[in-house]
């Protein structure tokens, strides 16, 4: 792994820690898109779970008075019988197709987001719903690192606020994330590549999740929702590009 490879790793840790520490998610759907240039899907995937999970407790300590664990188990405990599945799964996607469907899931969701109207909200299916929307999110945290994705949607369709969504976000994306962590390494996928990727992404993730978590106080829900949603369509959208 050259020079110029390291320091793609280390610019998309970078960009995926500020994004971590801004919103409570965001560390794999943003630093993901830069990687996949330069390493396998296998080595993003692993070290986009490491990164994540570093990231996250990083900026728990603003954030922890939010979480309520009556809001979050919904989410987390069918969210760990996704990990595994979603585990097993990465080793059968190739390259092409993990980018379409990254870089479309980015657009989706960015889409979405932006286009949304501010006082929508909606309490049906309850904790069911609740429960399939970490299921879904288990899956996409064992297969890379994507586990805040479908609950950050979900919570905008609750119409949740911006602290009370952080507390099941962070909660939601540290459990996850941290059993996705174990999963891999079960499974054999932390390898001495995901190591040294490892070395140049920590430096990133560090100083961007410190980046990130300080303004979070300081901006207004549509300012950095506005920022982190254009940076994800522009990833998205490279993403795609380049498949074809």
């Amino acid at each position: 792994m050259g020079i110029s490879h390291l320091a793609v790793i280390t610019l998309g840790a970078l960009a995926g820690g500020f994004v971590s520490g801004l919103a409570g998610f965001g560390t794999g759907i943003t630093a993901i898109a830069v990687w996949l240039y330069v390493v396998s899907p296998p080595v993003a995937a692993s070290l986009v779970v490491v990164c994540s999970v570093i990231a996250q407790l990083q900026s728990l300590p603003w954030v922890w008075r939010s979480i309520e664990a009556r809001r979050v188990l919904p989410f987390i405990v069918p969210a760990l019988f996704g990990i595994p599945l979603g585990t097993a799964l990465l080793s059968h996607l190739d390259t092409k197709l993990l980018k379409v469907a990254i870089g479309l899931l980015l657009l989706i969701f960015s889409s979405y987001m932006l286009l949304r109207r501010a006082d929508r909200r909606s309490g049906w299916g309850g904790s069911v719903a609740d429960g399939a929307i970490g299921f879904g999110g288990g899956i996409l945290g064992g297969l890379a690192g994507l586990s805040g994705v479908l609950p950050t949607m979900w919570a905008t369709v609750r119409g949740w606020g911006r602290n009370e969504s952080r507390g099941v976000f962070q909660a939601f994306n540290l459990t996850v994330l941290s059993v996705a962590l174990l999963s891999h390494a079960f499974a054999g996928l932390l390898t001495s590549e995901v190591g040294l990727a490892l070395l140049a992404a920590l430096p990133g993730t560090i100083c961007g999740a410190w980046l990130g978590v300080h303004p979070y106080g300081r901006v207004d829900d549509r300012q950095f929702r506005a920022i982190i949603l254009v940076l994800l369509c522009i990833s998205g959208s490279g993403l795609i590009w380049r498949s074809w």
